[in-house]
């Protein structure tokens, strides 16, 4: 894949919030890129920097917060230095937003339709009757039962399965390039969640569109991506293909994560579970950011901080995988 482009590369990302007490630093040398028709997910706790992740590409940050460093870059051109009308005119048509509450995509006051025909008249070369027929043919796509008269229904009309739908709908109407879903099945029945997941999954790999995947879910990254990406106190700990993190994970976080997944093969009479909690962003440890809560932690970790190293054929930032750490410690991890 090293001659395909990507679409979306982000590059030594960092997010600052500046307070009256100092200066938050939220996502903290952030990098990764995602291709064409690949779903890369982004899992952690809360407090670990994934939905900052997703706002920042999007162009979405609460104020005060802010881009200090690095660079968002969608096709090759930078987009994160643009003055706020272009990219706003790039939110939508050139990146679709699926976030986890649909009513908060959706306006109550307008049908489904007048909403995704107002997006496609705005972003594509379409009249409104040519619109009309697309948004029929996408609530067919995303799977919305007798389309052509559910078109002219208000978004309470419809279950919440269902709304979800229409928003994802009106997230890829305009074609984007990159889709940014977080959370996009937490509202949802399992089973709906299932279908959902089928469907984004579909989409990105028909439409050839990059996907951005924010959970806490294993289940849906297991199930959905092609790459993993693991968040911790705002910086990625490990990242790698989704089977390998799954079934090797390097960093002891990531190991603890996998491991909090309850196997459907075999009964557990206990769930393992890691101790502690997410540092809150005034309160950084020294070294690495998880000492405090890791289980293979020895001396290194408590002054140095990893960047991301290769291990177990994965990219982590843990020093197990550095020259000189402790062999057994090494070799017997995960």
């Amino acid at each position: 894949m090293s001659d395909i482009k990507p679409i979306l590369e982000v590059r030594n990302l960092r997010v600052e919030f500046p307070t009256r007490r100092g200066l938050l630093v939220a996502l903290d040398d952030v990098s990764f890129s995602i291709a064409p028709g690949e779903v890369l997910g982004v899992v952690g706790e809360s407090g670990a920097g994934k939905s900052m992740t997703g706002a920042a590409i999007i162009g979405l940050l609460e104020p005060p917060g802010r881009i200090a460093g690095g660079q968002i870059l969608l096709e090759g051109r930078r987009i994160d230095n643009l003055p706020y009308q272009d990219l706003r005119r790039i939110r939508g048509r050139e990146i679709g937003a699926i976030f986890q509450d649909p009513l908060t995509t959706l306006n109550p006051l307008y049908t489904v339709g007048a909403q995704l025909i107002e997006t496609m008249v705005t972003h594509l070369p379409l009249n409104p009757a040519q619109a009309r027929a697309k948004a029929i043919e996408w609530l067919e796509l995303v799977g919305i039962p007798a389309a052509a008269q559910r078109i002219d229904s208000y978004p309470h009309e419809f279950s919440g399965g269902m709304r979800q739908r229409v928003v994802i709908a009106l997230a890829l109407c305009a074609e984007p390039k990159l889709i940014v879903a977080d959370e996009p099945t937490t509202a949802l029945d399992v089973s709906i969640q299932a279908q959902v997941i089928a469907l984004l999954k579909r989409l990105a790999r028909e439409k050839g569109t990059a996907m951005m995947l924010v959970t806490h879910d294993m289940g849906v990254i297991a199930e959905t991506a092609d790459r993993v990406a693991v968040m911790y106190a705002g910086r990625i700990v490990e990242i790698g293909a989704v089977r390998n993190v799954v079934k090797h994970a390097a960093h002891p976080y990531s190991s603890g994560l996998m491991g909090s997944i309850p196997p459907v093969s075999r009964r557990l009479d206990r769930m393992q579970q890691i101790d502690g909690a997410m540092p809150r962003l005034s309160a950084i440890p020294k070294g690495c950011p998880y000492n405090p809560r890791c289980p293979k932690v020895f001396d290194r970790c408590m002054v140095e901080r990893p960047e991301l190293m290769p291990a177990e054929g994965n990219l982590a930032a843990c020093w197990l995988y550095a020259d000189g750490a402790p062999a057994a410690e090494a070799k017997h991890h995960g």
